[in-house]
């Protein structure tokens, strides 16, 4: 076999070779093929002519429009290698073979600038999350550079920094085939599929070390941040409706962890779960990591389309490695395709974003943009980098890792005594209940969380269904035991929208017949103007924010994600047909009941309820009387 040294040469040199080297899990591989292009996911050939085949794949952010979600199409391929080789390789064996001369980018910059960044978050945070549009919504912009040197010479060259100078990667990686060039070190798992269990790892906060590195107070300081933490929450909420629709236990939340990189350390969980289904179909139903989009996750497409500029190319897609196992079918390992430059024709491209919320301060968003772009950029040896944090011998000791600071410790597991109890356990649903056998209808209005609202009512014994509300018909919607009219963004009042439009037909229909009704959110406001209650924007939204209210004699710490309410005057506890609970200060209506009907506006499927399943049984008995 020819040295190494001179086959990753020679793969460099030869335009039309195509190779993957990826270092994961303490080894570094390297696998080598042929390309094809495919348009959907079930045509990634995952069978060759000899039977079941390793496949490498490059998955674009434009694949959302798998599911029907909206998305700028670029044409960036969805691009397979077709491995024929995989090799293990020796780490300082390779590490000898790549090139080290350093590479001088100009003219570099951000091509949205500053000032147009943080009016493009004020609108968002306005426009979008102001009017109920969503929770929270990454906005990206690009840093770009040129450099005068070959385009495979330079991505090798960085990628040997990244493996020299980042620490705490899932993966790094270099992608190189004709004409799409990647490299890049993920820090984030989007989704694993090994032996039957699906992983799904959310991670958000951005911590960017300061002059000398991180300290126990400056993390402290980053750890106590409401915003930083109420992202976290966020984005857990929406890859748990992934996991509800792919696992068959919904997932269970392990955690949370830091992810300690050279840079930059992030906060996360682990979920896990049950799963038989294909991995094209798991990578599909995941399609993409709320970190890098938003939520709710097919509205934040929407604002993506309607904000950024240019498309999205691989940025927040993933690469995605399905590897043959002993059960005749496919792993599927998934990183994240973030913290990583694309390379053509002598030109670098960093995409970066931040996660945008209702308390977002548009400098603190635009620092957040520069601090990753130089997490990358310094990582591959292309700005100066911190030498006083890597000044040391290669004999010295690593860094201490701050996770394992008792004060730190703690100040991250007192996170989790704000979660619910129903997600951070095992859980299936039951066998047998006094709601089994009871056929239940939820009605999704393009808010995911029906998922784990689903997974929640078959724990309690209930056949679920979900429908969407465009396609849902009036003789499903009568013959269910229990319609539950669904979560979804928007204005309650829209009355131009279709969307709105339906959601109030599937409510009226329930309440006419005198058939079970509980109605989520949207659906709760909905039925409140049905009974002549007033709804009017809050002052301020709430999006992930966990409340203490009344439901009908009985306080519960509940979720929220609600731009808009119903209000009654305070003291106000009956409208007509509908009994009412609200806030005794504001008149907020947090629940309804009547006559074979009820409500709620907070989301007791979210991890934020802690008394969510436990209210939600007592809605659904009260609904079903």
């Amino acid at each position: 076999m020819t040295a190494l040294p001179d086959r990753i040469r020679a793969l460099a040199a030869d335009p039309a070779a195509s190779f993957v080297l990826i270092a994961r899990d303490g080894g570094v591989e390297l696998l080598t093929g042929d390309v094809v292009d495919v348009d959907l996911l079930a045509e990634i050939p995952l069978d060759g002519p000899d039977g079941r085949r390793e496949v490498f794949a490059m998955v674009p952010y434009r694949q959302v429009r798998e599911r029907g979600f909206e998305a700028l199409d670029d044409g960036t391929p969805l691009r397979c290698l077709l491995v024929g080789e995989h090799e293990r390789l020796d780490a300082a064996e390779l590490m000898s073979a790549l090139p080290t001369d350093p590479i001088d980018l100009r003219g570099g910059g951000f091509d949205i600038s500053d000032e147009e960044y943080a009016e493009m978050v004020e609108r968002v945070i306005a426009d979008e999350i102001g009017r109920g549009e969503g929770a929270n919504f990454v906005i990206r912009r690009d840093y770009r550079a040129s450099f005068e040197c070959n385009d495979r010479i330079a991505a090798l060259t960085w990628f040997g920094a990244l493996l020299e100078h980042e620490r705490g990667a899932y993966w790094t990686f270099v992608v190189v085939t004709p004409g799409e060039i990647a490299v890049g070190a993920s820090p984030e798992a989007h989704v694993v599929a090994r032996d039957g269990i699906v992983t799904m790892n959310p991670i958000s906060g951005t911590f960017r070390h300061p002059a000398g590195g991180a300290t126990r107070e400056s993390l402290t300081e980053f750890l106590s941040s409401t915003k930083e933490t109420e992202e976290l929450f966020m984005v857990v909420d929406e890859e748990l409706k992934m996991m509800s629709q792919v696992c068959s236990d919904g997932g269970r939340i392990t955690g949370p962890h830091l992810k300690e990189m050279s840079r930059l350390t992030h906060t996360e969980y682990m979920l896990r779960g049950r799963s038989r289904l294909d991995p094209r179909d798991i990578l599909r139903e995941t399609m993409f990591a709320p970190t890098v989009t938003g939520s709710p996750m097919q509205n934040a497409c929407a604002v993506i389309r309607r904000h950024e500029r240019s498309p999205r190319g691989y940025y927040s897609g993933v690469a995605a490695l399905f590897t043959p196992n002993a059960e005749g079918g496919h792993d599927l390992d998934a990183p994240i395709l973030i913290r990583t430059a694309y390379v053509a024709d002598g030109h670098l491209r960093v995409p970066v974003g931040a996660t945008l919320v209702r308390h977002s301060d548009p400098a603190g968003e635009v620092s957040e943009t520069h601090g990753k772009a130089a997490g990358v950029l310094g990582a591959i040896g292309a700005i100066e980098r911190d030498h006083a944090a890597e000044a040391r011998d290669d004999d010295a000791p690593a860094p201490a890792r701050l996770a394992d600071d008792p004060e730190i410790a703690a100040l991250l597991a007192s996170r989790n005594t704000r979660l619910a109890d129903f997600w951070m356990q095992p859980q299936d649903a039951h066998s047998a209940g006094h709601f089994t056998g009871l056929r239940t209808l939820v009605v999704d209005a393009e808010d995911r969380f029906t998922t784990m609202l689903a997974h929640q009512l078959r724990h309690l014994g209930l056949e679920v269904e979900i429908a969407n509300w465009d396609a849902v018909t009036d003789a499903a919607i009568d013959a269910a035991d229990l319609v539950v009219s669904g979560p979804g963004p928007g204005d309650p009042r829209d009355a131009a929208s279709a969307r709105i439009a339906r959601m109030q037909q599937v409510v009226a229909r329930r309440r006419e017949a005198g058939t079970p009704l509980l109605a989520v959110c949207l659906s709760h406001q909905i039925l409140a103007d049905g009974v002549g209650i007033d709804l009017v924007p809050l002052d301020s939204p709430y999006q992930g924010v966990q409340k203490v209210v009344p439901v009908f004699g009985q306080d519960a710490s509940v979720g929220f994600y609600n731009t808009f309410t119903a209000r009654v005057e305070p003291g106000t506890t009956r409208v007509g047909a509908a009994e009412v609970s609200a806030d005794a200060v504001t008149g907020d209506v947090y629940a309804l009941r009547g006559e074979r009907f009820a409500s709620i506006q907070g989301h007791l499927e979210s991890i934020l309820s802690r008394d969510g399943i436990a209210t939600l049984e007592r809605l659904v008995a009260h609904a079903l009387v």
